[in-house]
């Protein structure tokens, strides 16, 4: 699917050039000097197309069964998260326990997509996502596996904007607006596209094949806030 965008700045001053362009009793300077006007006035006009980051993909039906809830383990799933009029809601605080007893990490409330891990070929995750003003250091999505390390992508929430860890900027002031994000892996090429809002605002190399799959939600970082939420919306994985 392609979108075009139509961008147009004509100004008064730029509109009054063009009059009489190519009219009849116009000189040929002024004919001249109008038809630079007019060039440019049409570069200001543009069209812009761009493909859908989920042309070419084949979407991969998902049931509730795909949607593995991950959270503290000593608390009831309804104070974690909610799933209502097709939003899923998920938040966690610093100081809850981790997913298991056992377990060093530090508190989640995810979604595992669980039934489509993968280990080569190209896939994709979709999903609107909603993230409060105040939810700080704090994953909202995951691919987990790597060859080394435990994931090959974390995209977090400091202070408004979405980083790469908590190294590179990908996109700033998400907070209280959905967010349409596409995360497509190229397994076999090792390559990581982020595209915010349907454009790619990012891409990385990859840290090597694994058993991999894709999470969201809330998994706090160091110097978390004390709460954290998102929201989700239109889940789909997509895959070539």
């Amino acid at each position: 699917m392609l979108r075009c965008t139509r961008k147009h700045h004509f100004s008064k001053a730029r509109s009054n050039h063009l009059k009489g362009f190519g009219s009849e009793g116009s000189s040929g300077a002024a004919g001249i000097g109008s038809s630079k006007v007019f060039v440019g006035v049409l570069k200001e006009a543009h069209l812009v197309f761009s493909a859908d980051p989920t042309d070419g993909f084949t979407n991969v039906p998902l049931t509730e069964w795909n949607f593995q809830l991950q959270k503290p383990y000593d608390k009831p799933l309804s104070q974690r998260y909610s799933y209502k009029n097709g939003v899923r809601r998920l938040w966690v605080y610093s100081d809850d326990k981790p997913l298991k007893p056992t377990s060093n990490t530090l508190p989640r409330t995810e979604i595992r997509i669980r039934g489509d891990d993968y280990s080569s070929g190209v896939w994709q995750f979709e999903g609107h996502g909603f993230v409060p003003n105040g939810t700080s250091a704090v994953s909202i999505i995951q691919i987990h596996g790597a060859a080394k390390g435990a994931t090959t992508l974390q995209l977090r929430v400091y202070n408004g904007d979405i980083k790469y860890y908590r190294y590179d900027v990908v996109t700033r002031d998400v907070y209280d607006k959905w967010i349409r994000y596409n995360v497509i892996h190229n397994v076999d090429e090792g390559k990581v596209f982020v595209f915010i809002n349907g454009i790619q605002k990012f891409e990385v190399k990859d840290q090597g094949p694994g058993d991999l799959y894709f999470k969201c939600g809330v998994y706090a970082n160091i110097n978390a806030s004390f709460y954290m939420e998102s929201r989700w919306k239109g889940i789909k994985i997509y895959k070539k």
